[in-house]
């Protein structure tokens, strides 16, 4: 059996309606997790933010970095027209709605640049914190209002190497070589966010670097060898470790996010099944949505069809689309252009002007008028293709680009044949995570029925809220509560049933969550409601656990 086939078979075996839980994982250090006020009214349309893991010019490794426009991504990790980086993707994204992003660097084998400070004979060796060829880094050393002969002021400057420009600069005032000091240079550059010292420590202060004039001309000292942005990307390195928080688990950093892309590692090279594997499991732990870019030797759609049954992939957290895209502004390229990034800015626009239960098929949603489909699609291939689970990117009656389909990839999981519907899923995930922002503050509280009561209020008055921007079919929902009356420990959970129909498909849908201090977890565990219809002005109904 294909190798990815069986570990993505593996890993979606047990899967059911409860497959999005919290890490289980003990904890590495302090997570400080944002607690909405007691009664608040909740937020319902919050801004959908994507993250991004991969290849950049420069910038930190392994740190989610929230950047909200392109300039911002170009100060911080470098140009976005790259092609071996994911800055054509950032750019993608904003130029399609995106608003929130979280880039994630990584590299596999990078080195900093090295600066060598002359002292007397030896060098203060300083190296880049950020490695990469990109990172350019200078300093320069003076005496000003200095008698100490053990002590020198350091400054150190990020450049731009294109256009010369100062982007970083620090001063370090009165550091010492004096093994003694409180003002070592090793220690004071701990809390640099540009340079390390390196032994060995020269045994004299460093040289001034200050050239005298006809005024005082600062001369510095530039980098004696120039970073490396190291080998090729693989899999493993967008994978990451979930012990030391790298790859994909450095967005353990981040409250949260609701889109997952992983953009081409370089020129030709794409996330391989492993990566995409990991990424999946990932987003099924934080609720979110990854989405996947159509393989390079997907040339036709029986081609695609064939392919997405060989890969195995099937999983409600997946959507994928078809095909790649062509861009007018470049020399044609047969294996096209990916449109994941593109995509989601276009989800993020959508769940701010409708929701994320509306469909994407709108003309008001088109891609850039200098993408083309790579593959002209008729309406037997469209078809053929979203009943794989695939979207269609097709080209409508005035030749705007638009997607089509509103398919996830959970084509296969017969447990969760609802969730093939990406309004559906996507919904869900909302609920999941409104529910749990509104209700975090309950598990702090002394449980018991007025608990229940108030928890139900809250969690009811933002489903109204939802109702009123069309998020339910005939404002059918229903909410009930139930607190554990015999906590373990001093511990206790909340249980929160949710009834609804979603306005995308008109099917009854039932969530059953539960809250504690570990978290909020989607379960199949929970007490029996008593159907009924409530409306938006019904007052919540307490339930008592079932028998």
């Amino acid at each position: 059996m294909h190798l990815a086939k069986y570990l993505i078979r593996m890993a979606h075996r047990n899967l059911t309606d409860a497959e999005i839980v919290l890490s289980d994982a003990p904890d590495r250090g302090i997570t400080v997790s944002e607690i909405a006020a007691m009664d608040q009214p909740v937020d319902v349309n919050p801004v959908t933010t994507a993250a991004f893991v991969g290849r950049t010019l420069r910038g930190p490794l392994n740190t989610p970095v929230l950047v909200e426009n392109t300039a911002e991504f170009r100060r911080r990790f470098g140009d976005t027209a790259s092609e071996d980086t994911l800055g054509p993707a950032v750019r993608d994204f904003f130029e399609h709605g995106g608003r929130r992003l979280y880039v994630v660097r990584v590299a596999n084998g990078a080195r900093g640049a090295m600066l060598c400070v002359p002292a007397s004979g030896a060098a203060l060796v300083l190296r880049a914190i950020e490695p990469g060829a990109a990172e350019t880094l200078r300093a320069s050393v003076d005496y000003d209002a200095i008698e100490d002969e053990t002590r020198f002021n350091l400054t150190i400057q990020r450049i731009d190497s294109a256009s010369g420009h100062v982007l970083d600069q620090e001063h370090h005032r009165r550091v010492s070589i004096d093994p003694e000091s409180d003002r070592r240079i090793c220690d004071v550059l701990l809390s640099s966010e540009l340079a390390r010292s390196e032994a060995p420590y020269p045994s004299r202060r460093p040289e001034a670097t200050t050239g005298l004039g006809l005024g005082r001309a600062e001369a510095y000292v530039e980098h004696v060898q120039a970073g490396s942005d190291g080998a090729e990307l693989s899999d493993y390195d967008l994978i990451g470790s979930s012990a030391d928080l790298t790859g994909l688990f450095a967005l353990e950093g981040i409250e949260d996010f609701d889109l997952l892309y992983l953009p081409p590692m370089g020129a030709g090279v794409e996330a391989g099944p492993a990566a995409l594997l990991a990424a999946e499991l990932y987003c099924r732990k934080r609720g979110a949505m990854l989405i996947v870019d159509p393989p390079l030797d997907w040339e036709d759609p029986d081609a695609a069809v064939a392919g997405l049954r060989q890969t195995g992939y099937a999983s409600p957290n997946m959507l994928s689309y078809y095909p790649r895209l062509r861009d007018l502004r470049r020399p044609a390229d047969g294996s096209g252009v990916p449109a994941g990034a593109a995509l989601a800015g276009l989800l993020c626009k959508l769940d701010e002007s409708e929701g994320p239960w509306a469909s994407a098929d709108r003309r008001n949603l088109s891609l850039h008028r200098h993408y083309r489909p790579l593959v002209e699609i008729d309406d037997e291939d469209s078809a053929m293709l979203e009943r794989s689970g695939l979207n269609c990117l097709r080209l409508d009656s005035t030749r705007r680009l638009q997607l089509s389909g509103n398919r996830t990839l959970a084509r296969g999981t017969e447990s969760l044949p609802r969730y093939s519907d990406l309004r559906v899923r996507r919904l869900c995930l909302a609920l999941i995570k409104m529910v749990d922002r509104a209700t975090r503050w309950a598990v702090f509280e002394q449980p018991g029925r007025h608990l229940a009561a108030r928890v139900q209020a809250q969690v009811h008055a933002g489903l109204c809220a939802l109702a009123a921007l069309g998020a339910f079919d005939d404002d059918v929902f229903d909410v009930h509560c139930r607190v554990d009356p015999n906590p373990p420990a001093g511990s206790h959970g909340i249980d929160v049933l949710l009834s609804f129909t979603p306005v995308s498909s008109g099917v009854p849908l039932e969530l059953r969550l539960h809250q504690s201090a570990a978290g909020c977890q989607v379960t199949n565990t929970a007490f029996a409601p008593v159907a009924r219809r409530i409306g938006p002005v019904e007052a919540p109904e307490l339930r008592a656990p079932a028998a």
